[in-house]
């Protein structure tokens, strides 16, 4: 899908999916993608596309979990219930989890009516 610059030819693992999950932005995550995610990683992963919701435990956990199979220049995309919505996640907590796991937030994505997109990366580290 354009608007998470997942592409054809990356590998995708997605995690924490369940049943209020947005299955348009799936298919169209899967259209774009080409073939299905990755579930069993035997390969370091490009793409970490992670469903999360407020009651799922803690958000750090997660997220160090989420980091298992990515490559170091990967990225995860956390897919968080938008505002007003059962299992919203507080910007503050997913600021601290994300600084807890060693991340750094990169950008949000505007991805479905029930569903926000914050990517994030591992921060760049010094040049030499």
């Amino acid at each position: 899908m354009a608007a998470l610059g997942i592409a054809k030819g990356q590998a995708v693992q997605e995690l924490g999916w369940d049943e209020d999950a947005d299955e348009g932005l799936r298919s169209a995550l899967l259209d774009e993608l080409g073939e299905d995610f990755v579930y069993e990683a035997i390969e370091a992963v490009d793409v970490v596309v992670l469903w999360w919701r407020d009651e799922d435990g803690d958000l750090a956990d997660g997220l160090v979990d989420a980091l298992t199979d990515l490559t170091e220049r990967g990225h995860i995309w956390l897919l968080t219930p938008r505002v007003g919505r059962d299992g919203y996640v507080d910007p503050t907590d997913l600021a601290e989890a994300a600084l807890t796991a060693g991340l750094a937030l990169a950008n949000t994505a505007s991805v479905s009516r029930n569903w926000q997109a914050q990517k994030l990366v591992r921060p760049k580290g010094g040049r030499r």
